[in-house]
């Protein structure tokens, strides 16, 4: 690397070290930004000479971008952003932590994948899903769909592994009718693991048709866009790949939504030359996720911690839970978005008929919005009135962004 990016690597590995020694975080923000800050282009210089895959989408970015670096982890080290800062100042301070890599797989806010990729100039790239979630400061999923689709023309020599099931991702992993002819698209690879949220995707994003489905299929009523024939899919436990081998995948994560997070992450480390039947033994040796997923025994009640951000999510994290006392926690923070209008796109009806608390800065917003499904609750002012109003046992806490990070916290910011 030049010497100015000699520099401004190592004073990011300093103030990153520096922070998590005064306990004012993890460092994975504050490195990247004061390196960037000396150098521009530092971003660009890390990802120099490294194999690398980008997962974006708006939900599992996190958990496929995990499971993502245990498969491709059979061939080498992998550099990581494993406390989910997606941003070019969490991307920049991971390969700076991480030094010499021959790989790495990041995971990447779907705003930014455009900027990620000019710099990172990326082997592959997975596209998850695109919903709703924070519009107050966010774009529309159709925007978000179309910023995508402009950004992959320009990488040709992109791998790109995409979502069969979610009609917005499909339109933006393909090519424009009128793009260059001269260009040739990046290659797609389609992966199938269901789609249970559907209402951010009943109309056409080409020509504003409806778009009507039966049973795992899905079409345009007004031109050629459909669902494509997926090489990867999920099938009962396990993960079918393009050779037709089916491989039977053991998580310790809840919820079928994980299957298809494996089911990414096996199509990427496959991109890297690694066979399935090598990296879905890796899969079971990821536990939890920056909290999400992690198990804690306190006070005989053993406690589990659910992430939530948006109607998707929360759908997703109601199919994890059991049957149990569950605590709702409802912030409105500027990492969350400060509008709480969402919570009417959420079915809360699963949850009639347990015991439930609700917590968090907009405690009575989800007061109303239970209250409008017909589901009894109980609000408690912190965490551990929660605790102690629920008998011994499981204990399942559903949470946003910043209310998951409070409750982590008073758990001793668990892993």
């Amino acid at each position: 690397m030049p010497l100015r990016a000699k520099v401004a690597s190592s004073v990011s590995r300093t103030a990153a070290a520096l922070s998590r020694a005064a306990g004012r975080g993890d460092g994975s923000v504050i490195g990247g930004w004061i390196g960037l800050k000396i150098d521009p282009e530092l971003l660009a210089h890390l990802a120099a000479g490294r194999a690398i895959a980008l997962v974006s989408g708006t939900n599992g970015k996190t958990t496929t971008t995990r499971l993502a670096t245990a498969a491709v982890g059979v061939l080498g080290k992998v550099a990581t952003n494993s406390f989910g800062a997606n941003m070019p100042t969490g991307h920049t301070s991971a390969l700076a932590k991480a030094g010499s890599t021959p790989y790495a797989v990041l995971e990447v806010d779907e705003h930014y994948l455009a900027q990620v990729l000019d710099a990172t100039d990326a082997h592959v790239v997975a596209l998850l899903n695109l919903s709703r979630d924070q519009l107050d400061r966010a774009r529309e999923v159709a925007m978000m769909a179309q910023l995508w689709r402009a950004a992959l023309i320009r990488h040709p020599e992109l791998r790109v592994i995409a979502n069969a099931d979610d009609p917005m991702v499909v339109w933006a992993a393909s090519p424009p009718t009128n793009h260059d002819q001269r260009i040739t698209p990046p290659q797609v690879v389609w992966f199938s693991a269901g789609q249970r949220w559907h209402d951010d995707s009943w109309v056409c994003p080409e020509c504003g048709s409806t778009i009507a489905r039966q049973d795992n299929q899905w079409w345009c009523t007004g031109c050629p866009l459909r669902r494509p024939q997926p090489q990867w899919s999920v099938e009962d436990d396990g993960v079918m790949d393009p050779t037709g081998a089916w491989h039977k995948v053991q998580l310790q994560l809840p919820g079928t939504v994980n299957l298809g997070n494996a089911a990414t992450a096996l199509a990427v480390a496959a991109e890297f030359g690694v066979r399935p039947v090598d990296a879905v033994l890796k899969l079971g040796s990821v536990t939890s996720i920056a909290g999400r997923y992690a198990q804690v025994e306190r006070d005989g009640r053993l406690i589990r911690l659910l992430l939530a951000k948006n109607p998707a999510s929360w759908l997703e994290a109601f199919d994890m839970a059991d049957e149990a006392p569950t605590l709702l926690s409802i912030n409105a923070r500027d990492p969350d978005g400060l509008d709480t209008s969402w919570l009417f796109d959420v079915d809360f009806s699963p949850l009639q008929g347990r015991q439930v608390l609700i917590t968090g800065d907009r405690a009575f917003d989800l007061a109303v919005r239970l209250d409008v499904n017909n589901v009894p609750f109980q609000h408690v002012r912190t965490f551990t009135e929660a605790i102690q109003s629920v008998p011994p046992g499981r204990l399942e806490v559903i949470a946003n962004y910043t209310a998951f990070q409070d409750i982590r916290a008073e758990l001793d910011r668990v892993l």
